[in-house]
């Protein structure tokens, strides 16, 4: 029978396991050393108290494990500790995640929170710009990622060695890139030279691109190859539409069964669309709030609907018609051909401005943010967000002080509510404040100082035509960096708050 003492120790030891983590937490002192000794190294900066930095835990706690093999390190540092460090390396956010390739080459990571895009993305980070391969080790570098590039070219053929180089230098961050001269084994992958192959986990498996190798031929080629024909939208996939420039066709449904029944009967115009318009499948009972934000209504399924993700344009298809092969292949025919106008939503203009700050609405953001008679500073709110109604006494104090001043038919400030009206605008978080300058609409520069009025004046001064610096009533300023606020800094996530778990 086990003693009390042994029963003990065993709860210990169970208790340490439990508790065991491949993240290392990391202090300033010892934290120069530990990048110094390892090749690539993945840094969170966090703080406690943070809601975003509590959700990534247990994904960057995942994807630690499964790098533990490929002996990539994934550290934290707690900024409420370890200020100075923090500060020494610009953290302006809550999370904020950087990749190390030693203490003076540093990257921002720019992939999605989630273990499996925390893992595919290290391990291509720790990949070189192009891998060389040979009929050893093709294979296993197939299997590096859901979608890996592969070119075959003549060992002499110097153009498409330096062309393929840009490219991958250039998509490094999106897919693992490789390289081989071995005409046995372009012939035994049935491609010839110069070729080059994207192999993917899923539709056809391989697609081979043998046109002229120019650098946008074939980035346009590898970003249409690896998009599947009918994706899914989600939590992992989302930010990657948004920012693949093209426009995305959605298709909600509430059932696996239906999903799959409708996108067979679409797959012909995804076919005919392909590289012109993506197209994908959405659970309607998990996301379908986020109809609404496509101006369709979401309590009616199965529906379908186009976004202009660079626009931000919304085109939704008629919920009272079938969905049929005829009006959908219809719909997106007027819609690839510029004859389907957009959907706007919008609040009603304001039939008297209240308040010193001006409120924007989609029908009247064109004549005061685009007014290229003056500067217009503007403020991208939604009512729920808690960092916004911190920030709004000290801007309608901001809004006050240029009402006042000399510059009051030259400098506008203004809000409007993002959750309620179309803005051509991209939005990755609340709030998002950006300077329209006059004479230069299509110059705009997103603010990322302090939230304090001091210093969004002197954005304005510096940043606007009329470098308008007004006088702030002496008083005492609450300082509210950035870093002290969660990072909002990647589409998804802006999504994530505002579109149901997107």
């Amino acid at each position: 029978m086990p003693s009390v003492r042994n029963f003990a120790l065993g709860l210990l030891a169970a208790a340490v396991v439990a508790t065991a983590s491949d993240v290392q937490q990391l202090k300033k002192d010892e934290f120069d050393a530990f990048v110094k000794a390892n090749d690539i190294v993945l840094a969170e900066f966090y703080a406690p108290w943070c809601g975003h930095c509590k959700a990534l835990a247990p994904e960057y706690e995942e994807a630690a494990t499964s790098l533990k093999e490929k002996d990539i390190k994934l550290v934290k540092v707690d900024c409420t500790e370890e200020a100075d460090l923090c500060q020494q390396y610009g953290v302006e956010g809550y999370p904020t995640l950087k990749v190390f390739r030693g203490p003076e080459n540093i990257s921002a990571y720019k992939g999605q929170r989630k273990a499996a895009a925390i893992t595919s993305y290290m391990i291509k980070q720790s990949l070189p710009a192009v891998s060389l391969l040979t009929k050893d080790t093709v294979e296993e570098f197939k299997k590096a990622d859901k979608v890996v590039v592969v070119a075959y070219f003549d060992a002499t053929d110097k153009a498409s060695n330096e062309t393929f180089g840009l490219v991958a230098e250039k998509l490094r961050d999106n897919f693992p890139f490789g390289a081989s001269s071995d005409a046995a084994l372009a012939e035994a992958e049935g491609v010839s030279f110069p070729s080059v192959v994207v192999y993917k986990e899923f539709d056809e498996g391989k697609s081979v691109f043998t046109e002229k190798f120019e650098v946008e031929a074939i980035e346009k080629f590898t970003k249409t190859a690896a998009t599947p024909l009918i994706g899914e939208v989600g939590p992992d996939t989302y930010a990657d539409y948004m920012a693949s420039g093209l426009p995305l066709a959605y298709i909600f449904a509430e059932t696996p069964e239906e999903r799959k029944e409708i996108s067979e009967l679409l797959k012909p115009i995804a076919e005919a669309q392909r590289g012109v318009v993506n197209f994908a499948t959405i659970d309607a009972k998990a996301f379908g709030a986020h109809a609404g934000n496509l101006n369709l209504k979401a309590d009616k399924f199965p529906a379908f609907a186009i976004q202009e993700t660079v626009k931000n344009q919304k085109f939704p298809f008629d919920q009272e018609k079938e969905i049929t092969l005829e009006s959908i292949k219809a719909f997106v025919d007027d819609f690839v051909s510029g004859k389907v106008d957009p959907s706007i939503k919008s609040e009603p203009i304001p039939e008297t401005q209240e308040g010193p700050v001006t409120v924007v609405v989609a029908k009247n953001y064109n004549d005061i943010v685009l007014d290229d008679t003056k500067d217009v500073l503007i403020e991208f709110y939604a009512p729920w967000c808690g960092h916004c109604k911190s920030l709004a006494p000290k801007y309608e104090e901001l809004a006050s002080l240029y009402a006042k001043s000399e510059f009051k038919d030259k400098v506008v400030i203004s809000k409007v509510d993002a959750t309620a009206n179309d803005v051509p605008d991209e939005i990755n978080g609340f709030p998002t404040i950006k300077l329209y300058p006059a004479g230069a609409k299509d110059a705009s520069v997103t603010y990322s100082g302090a939230r304090t009025v001091e210093d969004l004046i002197k954005f304005i001064a510096e940043n606007g035509k009329f470098k308008a610096s007004v006088s702030e009533e002496a008083e005492e300023e609450a300082s509210a960096a950035p870093a002290a606020t969660e990072s909002t800094s990647t589409s998804s996530e802006a999504a994530q708050e505002t579109h149901d778990e997107l």
